[in-house]
């Protein structure tokens, strides 16, 4: 089962990595962006979502949404 914060994303399975950092980032909100002490929180979000996306092109995954 794929992360849910992945899933509203609606990204198709081929989309590159960095459309999906990019989705991932327009995903937050502009004050959580803003927040320095977010940061390391960010960091692991991005990875999670990438890592969620690369799962999904390995199994091949139908696009959802």
């Amino acid at each position: 089962m794929s992360d849910p914060a992945y899933q509203r994303l609606g990204l198709p399975a081929t989309a590159s990595p960095f459309a999906v950092l990019r989705a991932a980032v327009r995903a937050l909100h502009p004050d959580t962006r803003a927040v320095r002490g977010f940061r390391a929180a960010r960091k692991r979000f991005y990875r999670q979502i990438l890592c969620a996306h690369a799962a999904r092109q390995v199994a091949g995954d139908e696009p959802t949404g």
